[in-house]
């Protein structure tokens, strides 16, 4: 095992176990961009595996030490990285720990690229996803610039992965709480956008998720700054601004929220003043939200304010984050990855301002059956907050079954009229019947793979 203070120039091969993760794969891509060899494993082909095989990338999907290239089988220069979605049992892994490779998790590694630069980590159970790809947006316009390892495909670059063309001090990650990992981090500056508690089967408690969060604070450089939303339960000794959407006491607020001319618009209050009816590209109360924490962060780092409006107003969102798949007159269909509670609730309080006198129907697929334990009641309120509900099975990602938690428990305390459980199949079925007047495929299993199909019954 590596000792993670040490640096990766000992290395010129990297094989990744779960290279397909979107995490993963960014880091895969950057390596590979450094010249270096680049294999790895995973479960099964998806458009970013397809992707980094596009580059030169060798990937198997069997979990077989024979698929391994025979250059990855001498470990005097191969590091190994893996994800701790990656069972115990895994054949691979196994085989490198038992022949005593330099093994370490993607977080580690992350840690490392980013401790040699300022590194502005973005943390939150919702949120972070977003708020790291404006961020990074923002900086690459700006006279600063910056590296950005994100959790999604940001528009923009179409690519979780942006490498500066010059030097940067500045280097954006976003910072993932499941498996504690984002305490191997070393971050200059941080944002916190929430703190809702998840991942219980690793925390245990909702006392000791917060916990998780205030140490994550405490890892900040004393030069830099914690940007954090007002009414979270993180306080720390180190410079810290605050940001909230209506709030009379935040350092930065957004106010006058509104949806005119076909854009989404607010007013904010900073230390400083006011920015008047600044336009963002993506809509919603959240990406509001979202962008307050981008607006206090580059307020930190001196960027213009014509910089911040031209970002926030171009910003094209990320994939599978409040993404337009079809927008008509008669017929919205969004695609979003909420999988929590308190997700889906700002994704339906968004369409409602946006589209308050249409119908809205949701598909929605759980993700883990320990989420749906510990939220259930959570799921229930939000969900039967639709016109139309469509429930998939739950989607079981690294889980075995659960007694009691199903998608029918569900359903038969969903209280609305127009419900259904149906299949991929069924669904695709029904929708070649039916068109509804706004459409949300939500979740963050494969519910993905019923965009195409779902897309080309009404284009």
């Amino acid at each position: 095992m590596i000792n993670p203070k040490n640096t990766l120039s000992d290395f010129n091969k990297v094989y990744f176990i779960g290279i397909g993760g979107i995490g993963m794969s960014a880091l895969a891509k950057y390596f590979k961009r450094k010249n270096w060899e680049v294999a790895g494993y995973d479960k099964t082909p998806t458009q970013l595996t397809t992707d980094l095989e596009s580059i030169g990338i060798q990937i198997h999907f069997d979990d077989n030490i024979a698929s391994i290239p025979n250059s990855f089988l001498v470990n005097d220069s191969v590091l190994i990285i893996y994800t701790p979605a990656i069972p115990n049992d895994h054949t691979e892994l196994n085989y490198f720990r038992k022949n005593d490779y330099h093994i370490l998790k993607r977080s580690e590694v992350l840690g490392l690229i980013s401790a040699s630069s300022k590194a502005i980590a973005v943390a939150g159970t919702h949120g972070k996803t977003t708020t790291s790809s404006m961020m990074s947006y923002m900086l690459s316009n700006s006279h600063l610039g910056c590296n950005a390892f994100l959790g999604g495909i940001a528009v923009n670059f179409n690519s979780n992965l942006f490498l500066n063309e010059k030097h940067t001090e500045y280097t954006v990650v976003e910072a993932d709480e499941f498996d504690r990992s984002f305490l191997k981090l070393s971050p200059f500056s941080i944002i916190i956008t929430s703190v809702d508690p998840d991942h219980l089967d690793i925390y245990e408690s909702q006392d000791e998720f917060i916990k998780g969060f205030k140490e994550f604070a405490s890892l900040v450089d004393p030069r830099g700054w914690t940007i954090i939303r007002e009414g979270l339960p993180i306080q720390t000794e180190h410079q810290c601004l605050t940001y909230a959407v209506n709030s009379s006491s935040a350092d930065f607020c957004a106010y006058n929220l509104r949806f005119t001319d076909g854009l989404f618009r607010m007013d904010v209050k900073t230390p400083s003043g006011q920015m008047l009816d600044v336009k963002l590209g993506v809509p919603g109360i959240h990406n509001a939200e979202n962008a307050l924490a981008c607006i206090a962060m580059a307020y930190t780092l001196k960027i213009s304010e014509e910089i911040m409006r031209f970002s926030l107003e171009s910003f094209l969102g990320v994939k599978r984050r409040f993404e337009y798949i079809i927008r008509q007159k008669d017929f919205v269909f969004i695609d979003d990855y909420a999988h929590h509670p308190t997700e889906i609730k700002a994704l339906i309080d968004s369409v409602k301002l946006l589209y308050p006198k249409k119908k809205i129907c949701g598909i929605f697929q759980p993700h883990l059956f320990s989420r749906t334990r510990d939220f259930f009641d959570g799921f229930v309120e939000e969900l039967s907050r639709l016109d139309q509900l469509i429930l998939m099975p739950i989607y079981p990602a690294r889980e075995m079954p659960i007694p009691g938690i199903t998608s029918d428990a569900i359903f038969n305390k969903i209280n609305i009229d127009e419900k259904y459980i149906f299949n991929h199949e069924q669904i695709i079925a029904y929708f070649s019947q039916h068109q509804p007047e706004v459409l949300l495929t939500i979740g963050a299993g494969n519910i993905d793979l019923l965009i195409q199909p779902l897309k080309e019954n009404w284009l």
